[in-house]
Formats: structure tokens, C-alpha cells, sequence
């Protein structure tokens, strides 16, 4: 089919050497950083916390959190870099810093230098995220964007199935610090595969100067775009949620449940539920729309949040319960999130970098935000992160319909979105 197929390279190259499936894996693979960078770590919150003296539980969350901060603060540059000097040295660049940190990370002797490598950790894996869509975006547009974006989720999300169990494994043979050992290993394969495979995708046409003035221009732009910002807003209010449920679930199944052997296999059922989801995105964004899908999940993901709150406020919550409820929510997400990212990015193809960089910086500053304050509300109980799920998700629906003028469900440029070729 045509819409399987990269569109044509960038000028300059004769033939580009990654197949559709090659590059929907590489492109999983740089954005599974991310998540390698993050899931295995959490069964390891408690010995960690242990061993560099962190009393308070609530405080072991940190360890996440700043790693997403680094990661909304990293996301602002590479955008502007990557559309200056092209997408393939700044990405090559970044992983290999990335390898630094993260060998300070497994060496950490003290919490605050625990903290201050895990920011930088999200500061140069920010590049990942930023320039992986970027690609996508050089070869790609709209309703077949978000395809191929809910298609590299799928092979992504096999990393979060998988990590919780593999940090779990990690720890019964060897101290926490050897996940960051093993996360070093598979950086560099990453990063040995990306410099022999990826070639430059970015049309020379499309480079764009840094220059303050082009810049700033172009931020207004992207903020002066009501479908653009109003869905990158709604983007990092809706996973809000996702981040309040990463920074508690540790606690959640180790003190509320206190079913710590069970975590890695109900962490692996509940992102099981984000890869079926995105495939089934996959299968249904070229039919119906990113907007149609999109939105209709934004409502359920309402009237879960409802159900749920509910259930917990009665007291009537049970780990199965929480299991299922969460494992039906990661679904209906994974209908959000890479529709709402590629609805954002429609009006740009010059200046897709920067655009995809400032995209980045606002959904995960959000999102990194809003989640650690369901984290802080923590209390014993699963309450606090259902009324977030809830709260985020009526406002998320909110900046969508503002966003789209307050008419939802409609399918603009419906013909010239599901021409893959650009």
C-alpha cells in the first residue's frame, strides 16, 4: 500500500536504507529511552531509597520526576538545533551524553547527585523524543503521522510492559545501580545503530537559521495557533494522569495492596493496555479520523475517571479493580496521545524541529507537573490519582473544544491528510 511506505527522502540522498519497518523499530527504539530511562527503576525506588538515605517515600518519587523535568527543559533546544544543523548530529550527539549521565546516575553516592544526573539524564534524552517526531514529521503528515506515530507506540510500548520486570530481575541478582548499568549497554546499541542506519531526513529546503528574532517568531506562531497550542495543552493535561500513576504506582501495589511480587506483572497487564490501544489507533486513525478517535477517548477517559473516583471514595476498592480500571485507562489514552500530537504539528513542515522541540517542552512541563502533584497527594489510598484522572481529563476536553472552536468530531483536510507522500 502507498500509505506504508516512507514518503520520498530528503534531497540529497538517493535512496533512503530504512525500510517501513526498520524505521518504525528505530524510531521505537529512540523514543523507548525514555521509558528504559524511567519503568525499570520503579520496583528499585525502595532500595534506592535505602541506600542513599531517602526517609520520606513520597521524596523517592523525585527520581522520576526530575527526569522529567530535565526531559520539558532538554526539549526546547533540539528543535531549533536539529532544524539548523540537521536531525541526525544533534540526535547522535545527545545519546552520547546521554551515556555520560547515566554512568554518573549508577555511581550516584548521594540523593542530590542522584537528582542532579537523573535531570540531566531527561535533558539530553529529551533529543530522543523531539527528534524522533521530527523525523516522523520530515516524512510523514497528518491522519498518516499519527499511523505511523501509533504504530512506533506499539513496538514502543513493549518497554514498558517489559521494564518493571526486567529492573526486578536486575535486582535479584544485583544492586539497583546495575539497571543503570544495563541502560548503558542498550544505549549503545541504540546509538551504534542509529549512526550506521538513519541517515539525514530533514530537507535541506527546510533548514531554518537560529537566529533570536526567526525564533521567537516562530514560538508565536505555534502559540498563536489555537489547534496547535490548545491540543499540545490538552496533550500534557490529559498525561498528567499517566504521571501521577508512574510516580505512585510503586506505593500503590507495595504499601496499599502490599503485593510488591505482583507489581511487575500488573505494570506490564496495565501498559498492555496502551500498546492494544495503539494499535488499535493504528488500525482506525486513517478511517475516522486523528480527531474522531481522539476525542470520542478523551470522553471515555472522563467517564472512567468517574467510575473509578467513585470506587475509591466508597472504599471499595480492590487491587483487580485498580488493575482493570488502570488497564482500561492506558487504552483509552493511547487514543490521545500521538492524535493529539500529530493533530498539533499539521500546520508545520518548515520549522517542524522547532515546532515538535516547543510541543515536547509544553506537554512534558505540564504533564511532569500536574503528575507530581497527584504523587504528593498520595495518603494510602488510590483516591487522589482517580480524581486526577478525572479532573485532568474533563480539562483536557475542555482545551480540545476550545481548540476547535467549540465544533468537535469534524475531519478537516480529509483528502490531503492521508497522502503519506510530503
Amino acid at each position: 500500500m502507498q500509505n506504508e511506505r516512507p514518503s520520498p527522502p530528503a534531497a540529497g540522498a538517493k535512496d533512503f536504507p530504512l525500510g517501513f519497518k526498520e524505521f518504525v523499530a528505530l524510531i521505537a527504539g529512540l523514543m523507548a529511552m525514555n521509558a528504559l530511562s524511567i519503568d525499570p527503576m520503579l520496583p528499585a525506588l525502595p532500595a534506592i531509597g535505602e541506600s542513599l538515605g531517602i526517609h520520606n517515600p513520597n521524596d523517592r518519587q523525585w527520581i522520576i520526576t526530575a527526569y522529567f523535568m530535565g526531559l520539558g527543559v532538554g526539549a526546547l533546544f533540539y528543535g531549533s538545533l536539529s532544524d539548523r544543523y540537521g536531525r541526525r548530529p544533534v540526535l547522535l550527539i545527545c545519546l552520547g551524553l546521554m551515556l555520560v549521565t547515566t554512568m554518573v546516575c549508577a555511581l550516584a553516592p548521594s540523593f542530590a547527585v542522584m537528582l542532579v544526573a537523573r535531570a540531566f539524564s531527561g535533558f539530553f534524552a529529551a533529543a530522543m523524543r523531539v527528534i524522533a517526531v521530527s523525523i516522523v514529521r520530515d516524512r510523514f503528515q497528518g491522519d498518516a503521522m499519527a499511523r505511523v506515530m501509533s504504530l512506533v507506540f506499539v513496538v514502543f510500548m513493549l518497554v514498558p510492559i517489559l521494564a518493571p520486570t526486567f529492573g526486578q530481575i536486575i535486582l535479584f541478582f544485583a544492586p539497583w545501580r546495575w539497571i543503570f548499568g544495563v541502560l548503558l549497554v542498550l544505549s549503545c546499541v541504540i546509538l551504534i545503530w542509529t549512526a550506521i542506519r538513519l541517515p539525514e531526513t530533514l530537507d535541506p529546503a527546510h533548514r531554518v537559521e537560529i537566529h533570536a528574532r526567526d525564533i521567537g517568531r516562530m514560538l508565536w506562531t505555534v502559540v498563536s495557533h489555537r489547534t496547535s497550542i490548545g491540543y499540545m495543552l490538552a496533550t500534557g493535561v490529559a498525561m498528567g494522569g499517566m504521571i501521577g500513576f508512574l510516580t505512585s504506582a510503586q506505593q500503590i501495589f507495595f504499601d496499599i495492596f502490599h503485593a510488591p511480587g505482583i507489581f511487575p506483572i500488573a505494570f506490564a497487564s496495565i501498559a498492555g493496555g496502551m500498546a492494544v490501544g495503539s494499535f488499535f489507533n493504528s488500525q482506525l486513525v486513517e478511517r475516522i479520523g486523528a480527531r474522531r478517535v481522539s476525542q470520542s477517548a478523551l470522553i471515555v477517559l472522563i467517564m472512567l475517571g468517574a467510575i473509578h473516583t467513585m470506587t475509591a471514595w466508597l472504599g471499595m476498592e480492590t487491587m483487580i479493580s485498580f488493575i482493570i480500571f488502570q488497564v482500561l485507562t492506558m487504552l483509552v489514552i493511547s487514543l490521545t496521545g500521538s492524535n493529539f500530537g500529530a493533530i498539533s504539528m499539521e500546520p508545520f513542515a518548515r520549522g517542524a524541529g522547532l515546532a515538535s522541540s516547543f510541543q515536547a517542552f509544553v506537554t512534558t512541563i505540564v504533564s511532569a507537573g500536574l503528575g507530581a502533584f497527584i504523587g504528593a497527594q498520595f495518603n494510602g489510598t488510590t483516591l487522589p490519582m482517580a480524581l486526577g484522572f478525572l479532573g485532568y481529563g474533563s480539562l483536557a476536553l475542555l482545551l480540545v473544544a476550545w481548540a476547535e472552536r467549540w465544533k468537535l468530531f469534524t475531519r478537516p483536510h480529509h483528502g490531503a491528510l492521508r497522502n503519506a507522500a510530503h
